[in-house]
């Protein structure tokens, strides 16, 4: 009987029903995208704020005055009598006296001085110019509860973190095309639950939960393309990384577009409900349905997958080789078992957790340069642009595992040269620190494509999202980290990113080359890898 590779050759390995399927799929890079990078506008800072005093509210209303007006009977006082108070963290402790003028409202109190009145913490009235432009003004995530933003972006990675391990085994025990609809579903809907959360922990919970099924419709796309295409075609795994890219560029636009933090949220959650659609055109991974002995199912979509590609499957086809290694359900210890397997997944799992540390240290640190806040984001992730297409000019031709060390390697001598240029030449630090961030971009895109590549079908799916797990982690240390140790010496943080970026690059060149090798289907075909 044929192999699956064989079959698949015969029907076509990129034909026009895989275009069809690698395109559709492609766009669950842009809303992915969306849901990674979206705190940026949904938690942008409110603008003009202040600490209300008690019963300023009332008598605003009763004195019929503009938020200007408050504001300034409110702070210019604090200002006058405590010129280092802002007003915004803290007010005057003193209540509003309706008995008097309106035009004075705190003449009982201040005796023709203001510098005697005293100060108290603000804790939970605040008023705001745009209330609700995002999470920080809707939530009150100003002062000492700022912390809880960067907590809303860390609860989003800790819901990557256990997609990745729930929807991860899901796929491979249920099925790929199963898993991602079930994900699209839940992205939608814990959405718009975010967007329409009464309260900051509502928020939390299902902002994590949308996490847990983004990274299940991330991963899982991911998986089937390249299970449906042939050896010399994976690197359409690359292309999905540019739409991930131009998801990053498109969402200043929308932010830019949508005035309101719930319009955002529902602009990015609602299109995975289109994704749903995809059951009808998207079908089951002809591979995993031989690892479940469903050979004549995946039979039968082949002979689809070749009609739609012009070809036709000669009698000789009528059955595939079917898989009859014993399959059991995945776990860690699948991954470690044997010698190579252990290798890799290590390997693996550090190079997930340093190229995720090292890329999202690398933006915090650039940042956003004051000026127009839509037009910098759109620029900054315009330069991931050429990092695809280096690898898609170098990967086919060179192989996969030298410029995954050469980029890590690249990315963290240019770290280190960062680190100690002097601070009178900001452009060539810039230039040196862009470079950087261009050489771990690399080396993050082809993880996906390694990953993948290095795992048996029984256990590709849980493989790489066990060893993505490993990026989420590095996406809630890259903060701490960073900020931390700058604390100490602002360059601190771009010596330790070298020094794991080079490791990262030798470590690599350990792991075998797989240019132009068939999809292991078994472990014992990892094992026999050179």
């Amino acid at each position: 009987m044929p192999s699956f590779d064989e079959v698949l050759k015969e029907a076509g390995e990129f034909g026009r029903f895989q275009k069809r399927v690698f395109f559709l799929l492609c766009q669950t890079g842009i809303t992915f995208s969306f849901l990674f990078a979206s705190v940026v506008f949904l938690g942008q800072a409110p603008g003009s704020y202040w600490c209300r005093i008690p019963g300023a509210a009332e008598q605003s209303e009763l004195c019929g005055w503009t938020l200007e007006e408050e504001q300034n009977f409110t702070v210019l006082p604090l200002r006058l009598g405590n010129r280092s108070s802002s007003g915004e963290c803290e007010r005057l402790d003193v209540m509003w006296d309706t008995s008097v003028s309106c035009a004075s409202p705190l003449a009982h109190y201040s005796n023709g001085s203001t510098g005697y009145l005293p100060l108290t913490t603000c804790h939970d009235n605040w008023a705001y110019k745009q209330p609700h432009l995002s999470i920080v003004s809707e939530y009150n995530l100003v002062c000492g509860n700022a912390w809880m933003l960067d907590l809303s972006q860390a609860v989003l990675n800790l819901g990557f973190l256990a997609g990745a391990f729930t929807l991860g085994y899901a796929a491979d025990r249920y099925g790929r095309i199963l898993t991602y609809l079930l994900s699209c579903l839940g992205v939608g809907i814990c959405g718009i639950i975010v967007a329409f959360a009464p309260n900051f922990t509502v928020f939390l919970i299902f902002r994590f939960l949308q996490g847990v099924f983004g990274k299940g419709t991330w991963m899982t796309c991911y998986v089937i393309v390249t299970e449906i295409v042939g050896s010399d075609q994976r690197i359409v795994g690359i292309v999905i990384q540019i739409f991930f890219t131009l998801g990053i560029m498109i969402l200043p636009g929308i932010a830019y577009l949508v005035p309101t933090w719930q319009g955002i949220q529902l602009a990015i959650s609602l299109p995975n409900f289109l994704f749903l659609l995809y059951y009808w055109v998207v079908p089951e991974s002809p591979r995993w349905l031989l690892t479940r002995k469903k050979g004549d199912k995946a039979l039968k979509i082949m002979h689809n997958i070749a009609k739609h590609n012009g070809k036709y499957l000669s009698p000789h086809y009528s059955e595939i080789t079917i898989n009859n290694e014993e399959v059991s359900n995945p776990s860690f210890f699948s991954l470690v078992r044997t010698p190579r397997m252990r290798r890799n997944t290590f390997i693996l799992m550090y190079a997930w957790f340093t190229s995720a540390l090292i890329y999202q240290g690398l933006v915090m640190r650039l940042g956003i340069v004051g000026g127009n806040l839509y037009l910098d984001f759109f620029i900054s992730a315009a330069v991931e642009l050429p990092a695809a297409l280096l690898i898609l000019v170098t990967i086919d031709r060179i192989g996969r595992r030298l410029p995954f060390a050469i980029s890590s390697i690249v990315a963290g001598i240019a770290c280190l040269i960062t680190a100690f240029l002097p601070e009178d030449i900001p452009w060539l630090k810039t230039t040196v620190a862009t470079l950087g961030r261009l050489g771990i971009t690399m080396a993050f895109e082809i993880v996906y494509l390694v990953n993948t590549e290095l795992y048996p079908t029984t256990l590709r799916n849980f493989g790489v999202s066990l060893c993505s797990s490993l990026c989420d982690l590095g996406g809630i240390i890259a903060p701490f980290l960073l900020f931390r140790l700058a604390a100490i010496w602002l360059e601190l943080p771009l010596i330790i990113f070298c020094i794991l970026a080079v490791v990262c690059g030798l470590l690599v060149l350990l792991l075998p080359e797989t240019k132009g090798i068939s999809l292991p289907e078994t472990v014992e075909d990892v094992e026999q890898l050179s």
